[in-house]
Protein backbone atom coordinates (compact mmCIF):
# COMPACT_ATOMS: atom_id res chain seq x y z
CA UNK A 1 0.00 0.00 0.00
CA UNK A 2 1.37 3.06 -0.93
CA UNK A 3 0.68 6.18 1.48
CA UNK A 4 -1.07 9.15 0.77
CA UNK A 5 2.63 10.71 1.67
CA UNK A 6 4.54 8.93 -1.10
CA UNK A 7 1.57 9.07 -4.07
CA UNK A 8 2.94 10.79 -7.05
CA UNK A 9 2.04 13.59 -7.55
CA UNK A 10 0.79 13.00 -11.60
CA UNK A 11 -3.09 11.80 -11.04
CA UNK A 12 -2.72 9.03 -14.11
CA UNK A 13 0.28 7.94 -12.18
CA UNK A 14 -1.57 7.36 -8.84
CA UNK A 15 -5.02 6.16 -10.35
CA UNK A 16 -2.19 3.63 -12.36
CA UNK A 17 -0.02 2.65 -9.44
CA UNK A 18 -3.53 1.89 -7.45
CA UNK A 19 -5.21 0.41 -10.18
CA UNK A 20 -3.05 -0.06 -13.13
CA UNK A 21 -2.21 -4.13 -13.01
CA UNK A 22 -4.93 -6.13 -15.30
CA UNK A 23 -5.71 -8.34 -12.93
CA UNK A 24 -7.11 -5.61 -10.71
CA UNK A 25 -8.84 -3.66 -13.34
CA UNK A 26 -10.39 -7.51 -14.49
CA UNK A 27 -11.22 -7.88 -10.38
CA UNK A 28 -12.74 -4.81 -10.07
CA UNK A 29 -14.91 -5.16 -13.39
CA UNK A 30 -16.02 -8.70 -11.65
CA UNK A 31 -16.87 -6.36 -8.29
CA UNK A 32 -18.47 -3.86 -10.28
CA UNK A 33 -21.74 -6.89 -10.84
CA UNK A 34 -21.99 -8.12 -7.37
CA UNK A 35 -19.61 -9.65 -4.19
CA UNK A 36 -18.02 -12.10 -5.46
CA UNK A 37 -15.98 -15.23 -3.58
CA UNK A 38 -12.44 -15.55 -3.86
CA UNK A 39 -12.95 -18.98 -5.36
CA UNK A 40 -15.37 -17.57 -7.81
CA UNK A 41 -12.88 -15.07 -8.85
CA UNK A 42 -10.38 -17.46 -9.26
CA UNK A 43 -12.39 -19.58 -11.76
CA UNK A 44 -13.81 -16.55 -13.75
CA UNK A 45 -10.37 -14.94 -14.57
CA UNK A 46 -8.67 -17.64 -15.79
CA UNK A 47 -5.13 -17.53 -15.40
CA UNK A 48 -4.12 -15.63 -12.52
CA UNK A 49 -2.26 -17.24 -9.50
CA UNK A 50 -3.84 -18.06 -6.16
CA UNK A 51 -1.08 -15.92 -4.52
CA UNK A 52 -1.43 -12.86 -7.44
CA UNK A 53 -5.18 -12.87 -6.52
CA UNK A 54 -4.47 -12.69 -2.95
CA UNK A 55 -2.21 -9.93 -3.42
CA UNK A 56 -4.37 -7.90 -5.47
CA UNK A 57 -7.06 -8.33 -3.32
CA UNK A 58 -5.46 -7.28 0.00
CA UNK A 59 -3.66 -4.78 -1.45
CA UNK A 60 -7.35 -3.06 -2.79
CA UNK A 61 -8.22 -3.55 0.35
CA UNK A 62 -5.57 -1.83 2.23
CA UNK A 63 -5.85 0.80 -0.69
CA UNK A 64 -9.98 1.25 0.45
CA UNK A 65 -10.91 0.22 -2.99
CA UNK A 66 -12.43 -2.99 -1.79
CA UNK A 67 -14.34 -4.44 1.16
CA UNK A 68 -14.12 -7.98 2.67
CA UNK A 69 -16.68 -9.56 4.49
CA UNK A 70 -16.46 -12.63 6.65
CA UNK A 71 -19.32 -14.16 7.39
CA UNK A 72 -19.57 -16.61 10.32
CA UNK A 73 -20.43 -19.59 9.48
CA UNK A 74 -18.88 -23.17 9.25
CA UNK A 75 -17.21 -23.08 7.19
CA UNK A 76 -16.53 -19.54 6.77
CA UNK A 77 -17.71 -17.69 3.95
CA UNK A 78 -15.53 -14.59 2.72
CA UNK A 79 -17.16 -12.05 0.08
CA UNK A 80 -15.61 -9.35 -1.42
CA UNK A 81 -17.16 -6.23 -2.79
CA UNK A 82 -16.20 -2.78 -3.80
CA UNK A 83 -16.54 -0.08 -1.25
CA UNK A 84 -18.13 3.25 -1.77
CA UNK A 85 -14.75 4.69 -2.80
CA UNK A 86 -14.01 1.71 -5.74
CA UNK A 87 -17.67 2.51 -6.84
CA UNK A 88 -16.69 5.56 -8.11
CA UNK A 89 -14.12 4.01 -10.33
CA UNK A 90 -16.77 2.53 -12.54
CA UNK A 91 -16.40 5.73 -14.74
CA UNK A 92 -12.85 4.57 -15.46
CA UNK A 93 -13.83 1.33 -16.69
CA UNK A 94 -16.75 2.44 -18.50
CA UNK A 95 -14.83 4.53 -20.57
CA UNK A 96 -12.35 1.97 -21.21
CA UNK A 97 -15.56 0.30 -22.65
CA UNK A 98 -16.02 2.82 -24.79
CA UNK A 99 -12.37 3.41 -25.94
CA UNK A 100 -12.40 -0.43 -26.96
CA UNK A 101 -15.44 0.26 -29.10
CA UNK A 102 -14.46 2.85 -30.82
CA UNK A 103 -11.46 1.15 -31.44
CA UNK A 104 -12.66 -1.82 -32.76
CA UNK A 105 -14.62 0.44 -35.26
CA UNK A 106 -11.22 1.92 -36.69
Amino acid sequence: MLTREKLPECPVATTVALIGSKWKLLIIRNLLQRPWRFNELKKDLEGISQKVLTDSLRSMEEDGIITRTVYPEVPPRVEYALSDLGKTLKPILDSMVEWRNAYKKM
